[in-house]
């Protein structure tokens, strides 16, 4: 985005039509344009970059009194997501809290009693995608106004968004934030029986709330281990919407994947802003997180993932238990951003290209099969042609099979955004372009050498253009297309690779069991 076309936010800060009803220490009423708003707590960008110095609380509470387990009786509620696994997981909660209070399910919008859109702030384009939803949800608004709607997630943590809903989008019910999720009972009683927009957002992190209920659904559960970001990379909103690292005590991590397992959860994905992080906030004991997947590895469950990880932060102790397999499965996401060490210093990685190359070739001797894929982002402010091409040579050095490419784009907020993003849209377009060529031919690769081989595919669904065609995934993260009948969907199968693809690979259905050699 050029720096001329930056969005102006400073018109959502104007508040003179605004008129205080009333306000105490505990909330403060507010009157725009004929809609009574209750804000409990308000997202503070100044208080968000602070890190507080007060012990982290574990809770164990019951997230839902009883008072409140009806009050969805009879009543149906849709959640739409965007952005991360977090976010995802963040959604499985919320269904959770719903379900409890007696709301079920539906994918009718008109049939809705209770709407939330779970947001992400990562890149501006999902930010366009929520507004131009509640765009849509005007209407049902109009024809429904009953109908309670919500927005809530790693957006609802912004000032200038909140500020934006309250000023141009009054129909909306609830803000809440990334926080405060399990407060969502109490907020959802004041929404209905005030019938005032309610606004609670924490700015100060949260604490960690355990034995909230969870819907998941299909035979891959994720699992939070902690919470929050300390690195502040410059481009990345998230240690401001997430709040600092703060790690679940291993005995609920262990308990929960227990859990799972008796339930017949097939593959579980380890969850945090940075993983590898887990436990270093611990001050009562000395637990990383190479010792929680040494003791997970032991659990009865078939596929152990995890994302996503920083490369500071990966040590040896966990290369080591990573390699000893079992349902520690071969793949790993390991983001780079960059493959100069010069944009690395200012995106404030805090490692340089030869400490990842490193990294990466010491991962490889350890895990001979491992599959390593990444982030990218293309065209950082000062990014120089010579820079660019530094991260192809890291592509080709360290050969992913698959990356995720960005171009940048400035997020309100972060030291990033105030400097000169001087590299030229069309520059990023080519950029990308070639990064992404580049990547295929090294995916492309990679898959090829599967040719022949067979592999243990847990499978997922059918494809969704052919439903003779069921889709699934191997232990190291690769998608495989073969024909079956959809009875075997939830189950691991053995699939002969006959033709792979850049992005996918096809095979033949085994129906006799034999050894895997993937």
């Amino acid at each position: 985005m050029a720096k001329d076309s930056k969005k102006d936010y400073s018109q959502y800060f104007d508040f003179s039509d605004a008129k205080v009803i009333s306000q105490d220490e505990f909330s403060k009423k507010i009157r725009i344009r004929g809609r009574e708003i209750n804000i409990k707590a308000e997202p503070n960008h100044r208080q968000e970059k602070q890190r507080g110095k007060e012990d982290i609380q574990v809770l164990y509470d019951t997230a839902v009194p009883d008072e409140l387990r009806s009050i969805g009786k009879g009543k149906r509620y849709i959640v739409y997501t965007y952005g991360c696994q977090m976010n995802e997981h963040d959604s499985e909660t919320i269904k959770g809290l719903l379900e409890t209070m007696g709301y079920e399910a539906t994918e009718d919008r008109k049939e809705a009693d209770i709407i939330l859109l779970n947001t992400c702030a990562i890149r501006e384009n999902a930010e366009d995608k929520v507004f131009g939803e509640l765009g849509h949800m005007k209407t049902l608004k109009l024809e429904n106004p009953g109908l309670l709607l919500g927005v809530c997630g790693c957006m609802s943590q912004e000032e200038g968004v909140v500020n934006r809903i309250m000023q141009k989008h009054g129909f909306v019910d609830m803000i809440f934030g990334t926080h405060n999720v399990h407060r969502l009972p109490y907020l959802i009683q004041e929404a209905i029986f005030s019938k005032e927009m309610v606004v609670e957002v924490w700015s100060k992190e949260g604490d960690i709330i355990e034995n909230l209920p969870k819907k998941r659904e299909g035979m891959r559960g994720w699992v939070n281990i902690m919470y929050g970001c300390d690195k502040f990379c410059t481009y990345c909103i998230v240690p401001f919407t997430r709040g600092k690292e703060r790690s679940r005590r291993p005995e609920d991590v262990i308990a929960e994947v227990r859990e799972l397992a008796r339930q017949g959860f097939k593959e579980i994905t380890l969850l945090g802003q940075n993983v590898n992080a887990y436990g270093k906030d611990f001050t009562d004991l000395k637990y990383s997180f190479g010792d929680l997947m040494d003791d997970i590895r032991k659990i009865d469950i078939p596929r152990v993932r995890f994302t996503t990880s920083h490369p500071r932060d990966f040590d040896d102790h966990l290369i080591e238990v990573l390699a000893k397999g079992g349902n520690l499965v071969e793949h790993i996401h390991l983001p780079v951003q960059s493959g100069s060490t010069e944009v690395l210093k200012r995106m404030s990685r805090k490692y340089t290209r030869e400490h990842y190359l490193n990294l990466a070739a010491k991962i490889k001797a350890a895990i001979p099969d491992v599959v390593l894929t990444t982030d990218f982002i293309v065209g950082f402010p000062g990014e120089t042609d010579e820079q660019f091409e530094d991260t192809l040579s890291l592509v080709r050095e360290v050969g992913y099979d698959f990356a995720y490419t960005y171009i940048y784009s400035p997020r309100e907020g972060t030291p990033a955004a105030v400097m000169e993003d001087n590299v030229p849209m069309e520059v990023k377009k080519e950029r990308l372009k070639r990064l992404n060529e580049t990547i295929n031919e090294y995916s492309h690769r990679s898959n090829e050498q599967q040719r022949g081989k067979i592999v243990e595919v847990l499978v997922e669904g059918e494809s969704k253009r052919n439903s003779t065609v069921l889709a699934g995934r191997t232990r190291s993260n690769k998608l495989v297309h073969f024909e079956g009948p959809k009875e075997l969907i939830g189950t691991f199968v053995q699939v002969e690779i006959t033709d792979p693809m850049t992005f996918y690979i096809r095979g033949n259905l085994l129906t006799e069991p034999v050894a895997a050699n993937q």
